[in-house]
């Protein structure tokens, strides 16, 4: 199954030439997926459509974002960061930042109880995924003492309607300094400033899992949960078998919900043994 790199932060245009230019790809293409984003909510094509979700924070200023749509809870944690000597800035991507990107990313196996995807990667690699969409990205960095201990990636779409968060990660070493609470109050400063009426963060619920931590934390500060048309179209007669049947769905969403979360504590348990964390994540 095939989806463009801008999945989720782009409109796309699904035009016949795309198609084409897909089975004609030479690659193993089978099924190809897109997702309507903001304000598009309502379904405009006739292919196959089943609905995804999105945590959107609609963005106006940043005073009212601050003291109308979150509470005193995400208020303290995004001080605290400043109170223990946490600074914030835009920083333009360049060597010092990705070298800071991968200290960030090799810090620990295991982070939120499951694999640390980016754990191990070397530099290079580091540096050229974090250098995507260069023109219309904002990276945000976090510093404690002259080291960069967490940062964020915002991308902003074509039409500057929505900036998508393709990434925020901080040291867990510094967890104390809420870190993470702090760059993301800059990201909603960031929009603000540059008049993006809504800032993505990601799913706000995966698949069939309930409302968990994460979902927890994005609601706190504001996002809410928004349903998008999310359309697959099948490329080759195997791709029409695989949707008729439900194949293009993970096959753990297709479990019943208590069956599926005991396999994820199942999975999350052997990560924190096979892979501990030097630093204490779990």
């Amino acid at each position: 199954m095939a989806h463009l790199d801008v999945d989720k932060y782009d409109s796309i245009e699904p035009l016949p030439a795309l198609f084409a230019g897909l089975r004609a790809s030479g690659r193993r293409l089978d099924l190809f997926t897109f997702m309507q984003i903001m304000p598009d909510t309502a379904p405009k094509y006739s292919w196959h459509m089943e609905w995804d979700n999105l945590a959107i924070l609609p963005v106006t200023t940043y005073e009212y974002w601050w003291n109308h749509q979150i509470r005193s809870y995400p208020r303290n944690r995004a001080r605290q960061a400043e109170k223990k000597g946490v600074t914030l800035q835009e920083v333009p991507f360049d060597d010092a930042l990705a070298e800071g990107i991968w200290d960030v990313y090799n810090e620990t196996k295991v982070r939120q109880g499951r694999r640390n995807f980016h754990y191990g990667k070397d530099l290079a690699t580091v540096r050229r995924e974090s250098a995507t969409f260069p023109d219309r990205s904002v990276f945000i960095g976090a510093f404690f003492e002259g080291k960069l201990i967490g940062f964020a990636k915002l991308v902003i779409d074509l039409t500057r309607t929505q900036a998508g968060l393709m990434s925020i990660a901080a040291m867990v070493r510094h967890r104390d300094k809420a870190t993470t609470n702090a760059l993301l109050a800059r990201a909603v400063r960031a929009c603000a400033d540059r008049r993006i009426p809504w800032l993505m963060y990601q799913n706000m619920v995966y698949g069939n899992k309930d409302f968990d931590g994460m979902a927890h934390f994005k609601q706190i500060n504001g996002f809410e949960q928004v349903r998008l048309p999310r359309y697959y179209i099948p490329l080759t007669p195997l791709g029409n078998f695989a949707l008729r049947y439900g194949l293009h769905r993970k096959w753990i969403d297709q479990l019943p919900k208590s069956v599926a979360a005991k396999l994820r504590h199942v999975r999350n348990a052997w990560y924190s043994r096979k892979l501990p964390s030097e630093t204490g994540a779990s």
